[in-house]
């Protein structure tokens, strides 16, 4: 009994020291260094108010950095290469990450990515071992090449919850509960770096509906509103400060300070134009998107807006 008991008492030791290992991996490159942070995704990402927090929150924990966030998320973009045989009633099919990566790399040369994908990449369907494996084939390709070319931190972010009118939870969400399964299984397995925003969102929106069951993160499913976006945010910065989890709403961290919600505007403003000319800049494959403004003009309207975020900080 007793040698069984040391036994139990190393493994758990060794329990608790991976994590701690794992973190100073983490650590070995602290986002205070980063001089660019780049957000990749699909439309969830694009719409980006979880960015205009992140960025927010960056500028008021790092006030002499001067790195620059840059949403280059695309609407309806997978990193499984899949696509449903009538999506957008049969005008053009999912574009794929990987049509546009290299070039987004070359023109953005980023030290520390976000890239959160999933939610497309199930294609709306019941869970299929198919899709599933061009998810894990897409996630592992993303990984890999963003470690080639040298980007220091590489973060990938769990999809959010499917929100479904009418099955609820059971619905599309349990294949997104698997595809999320899986990324924290890279994290403790193979340490990979992984926030996981989906299951704190399952969580929040399972109590909200026993509650209310007519309440809604997403109207359509799919896009979350503000609430959805606050949580997202939420989720993540306080994985970089414990202390933002204390902030109950979306009202109240923008009160947290006095220039908060100034700066959120500021960032906001910002983030409209940038995420435009980034995307006009570096290419992609989707109709309908807006043109941005040339990128040298996009930097103009950058570096007069970072002059008003400086002033709030004087």
């Amino acid at each position: 009994m007793g040698k069984m008991n040391k036994i139990s008492g190393f493994l758990w030791l060794l329990l608790l020291a991976a994590p701690a290992m794992a973190q100073s991996d983490v650590d070995a490159y602290p986002l205070s260094n980063a001089k660019r942070i780049l957000f990749l995704g699909n439309s969830i990402t694009y719409a980006g108010d979880y960015i205009t927090f992140f960025e927010s929150f960056y500028i008021t924990q790092y006030p002499t950095s001067k790195a620059e966030v840059i949403n280059a998320g695309l609407p309806s973009e997978t990193v499984s290469g899949l696509s449903e045989p009538n999506h957008a009633d049969g005008a053009f099919p999912r574009p794929c990450l990987f049509s546009r990566l290299n070039s987004v790399l070359k023109k953005t040369k980023p030290d520390v990515v976000f890239a959160c994908y999933g939610m497309n990449d199930g294609i709306y369907l019941p869970f299929d071992e198919a899709h599933f494996a061009a998810y894990k084939t897409g996630m592992e390709r993303l990984r890999s090449e963003l470690k080639a070319v040298g980007v220091k931190r590489v973060i990938f972010l769990t999809p959010p919850v499917h929100d479904d009118s009418e099955k609820g939870l059971g619905g599309y969400n349990l294949v997104l509960d698997q595809y999320t399964r899986w990324l924290l299984e890279q994290r403790e397995t193979q340490g990979w770096e992984v926030i996981d925003l989906h299951f704190p969102m399952r969580t929040y929106l399972k109590e909200r509906r026993e509650a209310d069951p007519a309440f809604r993160l997403a109207n359509d499913g799919v896009h979350p509103g503000e609430e959805g976006h606050w949580l997202m945010a939420k989720t993540l910065i306080s994985y970089f400060n414990p202390t933002v989890d204390q902030s109950p709403t979306r009202e109240a961290y923008l009160s947290s300070t006095p220039s908060m919600a100034e700066l959120y505007g500021l960032v906001s403003k910002r983030q409209a134009i940038m995420k435009d000319a980034w995307l006009t800049y570096t290419g992609h494959e989707r109709p309908g998107m807006k043109k941005g403004l040339a990128i040298k003009e996009a930097k103009k309207q950058y570096r007069k807006i970072e002059r008003e975020i400086r002033n709030l900080h004087k």
